[in-house]
C-alpha cells in the first residue's frame, strides 16, 4: 500500500528518520515551498521559543472520482489546517472555530503522570481563544500544493493559552505557542483508490519536556450534523455495522453518513492498535449544542521512563463516497493491510 514507508508500532520513525533538523535544512531550502525567509536561529533551533513568520495556508488540491473532483482546500486562518473537503457537491467539513476542522493535535501529561484533556494540547488550526477569528496562534512555516498532493510543516499552538483552563483544569503549558512540530502529507487517492486521501502526520516532540504519556490524535474531522447516523466496520463480518453515540473511543473504523446513504466518510489506520490500547483508537462524537459531529483516529505511547523525544509518525486513510462506496473501500483496505502482514 501507498505509504507503507518503516514505522514501528508505536509510531517512531525508524532511526535512519530521526535526524530532525537536517530535513528541516532541506525542507526549507525548498524553493518550491510556499515560506518566508527565516533566520538562521530558527533554522538551527526551531524547538526553542524563537519568532517566526507565517507561511502562506492558502491552498487547494483536487482529484476525480465518480463522476467528480475530491477537493481539499486550507487556510491562512488555520494555519495550513484543513478548512473543507468537499465530493459531489457536498461539504463534508464542519469549519468554525479553530478546532473543528479536518486537522492534527496531541496531548501530553506535562510530567504529571496523568493527562488532562487540552491541558497540555498542540493544536494545528490553533487555540481556542483564536475563537472564529481570521488568524490562528499556530505557525506555519512551509506549504506545497501540487496537484492531488498537499505538504505542511507548522509549529502548533497550545489549544489553552495560560492561565487558560478546560473542564475547571488549569492549562500546564506557560506559552501560547508550542515548540512541537507537525509535518503531514496530504494525497487524494492511493492505487485502486481514488476516494482515499492518504494522510500522513508526523509529530516531533522536542527535549525537555518529560512527559511519561502522550497522545496523538493523528487525524480527526468535524462534520456537520446531517452525517448523523454512526457506523463502525466489522472486520469479520466485512461490513458496516450500527455504532451507538459513545462517545469515545473503541476498537474499529468508524464511519459518519448521511440517513440516506448517499454521503459518507470514514477513517483507517493500518497502525491501529496502539500497544497497551487496543480495545480504543477510534473514537465518535456527537455535539448537540454545537451541532456537529466527529471521528478521530488516535495513538498512545506511554512509558514511566520518559517518553523519547523525536518523530511520531502516523499513516490514515480518509474514505469518502456514498455509504457503500466507502464500505466496499474499507474491506479492501483491511485486506490490503492483512496481506501485507502475511507476506511479512
Amino acid at each position: 500500500m501507498q505509504g507503507s514507508a518503516r514505522y514501528r508500532n508505536d509510531g517512531r520513525v525508524t532511526d535512519s528518520e530521526t535526524a530532525f533538523l537536517p530535513r528541516l535544512q532541506s525542507i526549507f531550502a525548498d524553493k518550491e515551498l510556499r515560506m518566508p525567509r527565516l533566520a538562521a536561529s530558527v533554522t538551527l533551533l526551531l524547538v526553542c521559543s524563537v519568532r517566526v513568520l507565517a507561511a502562506d495556508g492558502d491552498a487547494r488540491i483536487s482529484a476525480p472520482y465518480a463522476g467528480s473532483q475530491i477537493v481539499v482546500k486550507t487556510t491562512n486562518r488555520l494555519a495550513g489546517a484543513i478548512d473543507s473537503v468537499t465530493w459531489n457537491g457536498k461539504e463534508f467539513i464542519d469549519s468554525a472555530d479553530h478546532g473543528r476542522q479536518l486537522q492534527s493535535a496531541s496531548n501530553f501529561d506535562a510530567g504529571h503522570g496523568k493527562m488532562i484533556g487540552e491541558t497540555f494540547n498542540p493544536t494545528e488550526a490553533g487555540s481556542r481563544r483564536d475563537g472564529a477569528g481570521a488568524t490562528s496562534s499556530s505557525k506555519l512555516l512551509c506549504l506545497k500544493a501540487e496537484g492531488n498532493v498537499h505538504e505542511t510543516c507548522s509549529l502548533m499552538a497550545f489549544w489553552l493559552r495560560p492561565g487558560e483552563r478546560s473542564s475547571g483544569h488549569l492549562a500546564r503549558n506557560t506559552t501560547i505557542l508550542s515548540n512541537h512540530v507537525l509535518r503531514k502529507r496530504v494525497t487524494i487517492g492511493i492505487p485502486e483508490h481514488p476516494n482515499v486521501v492518504e494522510y500522513v502526520a508526523t509529530f516531533t516532540v522536542p527535549e525537555g519536556e518529560g512527559h511519561t504519556f502522550a497522545q496523538f490524535e493523528a487525524v480527526t474531522g468535524y462534520m456537520p450534523p446531517e452525517f448523523s447516523t454512526f457506523l463502525r466496520f466489522d472486520p469479520k463480518e466485512r461490513k458496516l455495522v450500527s455504532l451507538d453515540d459513545g462517545p469515545g473511543e473503541q476498537a474499529d473504523p468508524v464511519v459518519l453518513s448521511t440517513p440516506d446513504g448517499r454521503y459518507a466518510m470514514g477513517v483507517f489506520s493500518p497502525q491501529q492498535p496502539s500497544k497497551g490500547f487496543e480495545q480504543a483508537g477510534y473514537g465518535r462524537f456527537r455535539f448537540v449544542p454545537q451541532k456537529v459531529v466527529k471521528w478521530n483516529c488516535v495513538f498512545r505511547v506511554r512509558n514511566p521512563d520518559g517518553i523519547p523525544p523525536g518523530d511520531y509518525r502516523y499513516v490514515s486513510y480518509v474514505v469518502v463516497g456514498t455509504r457503500a462506496e466507502v464500505e466496499k473501500t474499507l474491506v479492501r483496505l483491511v485486506e490490503d493491510v492483512g496481506e501485507s502482514s502475511d507476506r511479512r
